[in-house]
């Protein structure tokens, strides 16, 4: 399913999403230009920027992999990508960001990104192959839109049922959600882990560090009626 729009009234601007969804633009073009000087100087920027398991874990006294945990949200390997990754950010971010207020939207922001590596990171701590995009830290913010705005509506192109159709938010993310674990259990099963292309299991990570931390910002009143 790809969400279209969903039915919530926002009372201030999504400023937050939009920066981010400037950066990750802009990030991107910048490896476009990388390009242009010849695929080995794309690569090499990648490489360094990009989260690689195994080597964070071999050097984890090294500043420099650390941070890239950080960097490697805003890499992208393709205009498909970065572009399915700003779409489901501006859709769900708005609202989110809302409810949350900008400085607690950024702090879920980083800490889906984060809980999205970790998982990856356990499931794969010996994986080889770089980590890249947004979708961990986006990931975060299904989980925040499922806890905050679980009766909205999601409308949705449905391919193969009707073009487009209402869905309850809770609907449509239990679906998403269900959609990561099928698929990191798969790739797990059949010992193609990081196969793909797809972090699945960062997905996940992103989603339940989400719910969680939006879960505990409610409890103690971090979030705006």
């Amino acid at each position: 399913m790809i969400p279209l729009w969903d039915n919530q009234e926002h009372r201030r601007p999504a400023t937050v999403t939009g920066l981010l969804i400037l950066a990750n633009v802009v990030v991107f073009g910048y490896e476009v230009a990388l390009s242009s000087q010849g695929a080995g100087v794309l690569e090499a920027f990648v490489t360094r920027h990009a989260l690689v398991p195994s080597r964070l874990l071999a050097g984890w006294t090294d500043e420099e992999q650390w941070l890239t945990l950080g960097s490697h949200l805003f890499l992208h390997g393709s205009v498909a990508h970065v572009l399915g990754n700003c779409w489901f950010l501006w859709i769900f971010g708005q609202s989110v960001e809302d409810r949350l207020g900008a400085f607690r939207y950024l702090l879920l922001y980083v800490v889906g990104g984060l809980g999205a590596a970790a998982l990856q990171i356990g499931v794969e701590p010996s994986a080889g192959i770089p980590m890249i995009g947004a979708s961990g830290a986006i990931s975060g913010v299904l989980g925040a839109y499922f806890i905050l705005l679980p009766t909205a509506w999601i409308v949705a192109l449905v391919p193969w049922i009707v073009p487009i159709l209402p869905v309850p938010a809770f609907v449509f993310l239990i679906l998403w959600f269900a959609f990561q674990a099928v698929n990191g259990f798969g790739v797990l099963m059949n010992g193609t882990a990081g196969a793909g292309g797809v972090a699945w299991w960062a997905h996940a990570g992103g989603f339940i560090a989400g719910l969680w931390l939006t879960w505990w910002a409610r409890s103690n009143r971090w979030v705006r009626r």
